[in-house]
């Protein structure tokens, strides 16, 4: 089944972007299962960017509630005791208060865990959405935690189909640690895939990407996702595209 464009007349009037990116991950956690080997698991993953996630870390010992924090505003600063504290301690005035937004943008991803280590992430599949391209601090805010799981040994796979930006993310994440994609050229294209790696051999770490530039009307390429240095599985991105249109109803 062809890409369309999903963010542009006619087929955004059919279907939002947002609803095909979030089905998406689902059809590829699927099609992932029967193929994963015993001790993997994929979970798909969306964070939009209005909401707060929190990990809070549970255990089974009730722990004693600490007394509530006493305030004070005196000395320019906020006091804080506990009931076990002899004194008090007003914190300065902050050397910098200005009114600000903290970047958020939304996250589209699949990812696959190793069990038997703890459910250790392995790889992840991120698609890019129009919030992570539309500003200069979500593009950084992208690349820095896909540099950053790739640092920890994770499979990244980046799906960008978002046609009304010209951003490459990937070609940014190359960029910041300092390499580029000869795929890519002096005009990197607007929709592409990629899987990327980093894996040591001998002394030296190797950054190794299977790059696709993508067009509408054409078919998707399927990636390599990596669970371990020597064990990949199909990343079949033409076949959960294809299913994904199929359960949304999109001609």
């Amino acid at each position: 089944m062809p890409l369309r464009d999903h963010f542009r007349p006619p087929m955004d009037q059919f279907m939002s972007w947002d609803g095909v990116h979030g089905q998406w991950p689902a059809m590829i956690v699927l099609a992932l299962s029967a193929r994963l080997p015993n001790g993997y698991l994929a979970a798909p993953h969306i964070h939009l960017g209005s909401s707060i996630e929190v990990d809070v870390a549970t255990f089974d010992r009730p722990e004693e509630q600490p007394e509530p924090f006493a305030g004070s505003d005196e000395g320019g600063g906020t006091a804080t005791a506990t009931a076990t504290m002899t004194a008090t301690w007003a914190p300065p005035k902050p050397t910098l208060a200005i009114r600000a937004d903290v970047p958020k943008a939304d996250e589209y991803e699949v990812r696959v865990y190793d069990t038997r280590r703890g459910r250790r992430l392995v790889a992840a599949v991120e698609f890019v959405s129009p919030s992570n391209e539309d500003r200069p601090e979500h593009r950084r805010a992208f690349v820095i935690q896909c540099a950053a799981m790739l640092a920890e040994g994770v499979c990244v796979a980046i799906v960008d189909v978002v046609t009304t930006r010209a951003v490459n993310l990937y070609g940014e994440l190359l960029a910041m640690i300092g390499h580029a994609d000869p795929m890519l050229g002096h005009d990197p294209p607007v929709i592409s895939a990629a899987s990327c790696r980093w894996m040591r051999r001998g002394d030296a770490r190797i950054l190794e990407s299977w790059a696709y530039p993508l067009e509408l009307d054409k078919e998707l390429p399927t990636l390599p996702l990596w669970l371990a240095p020597d064990l990949a599985v199909p990343l079949d991105l033409e076949g959960s595209y294809e299913d994904t249109c199929r359960a949304l109803r999109i001609p």
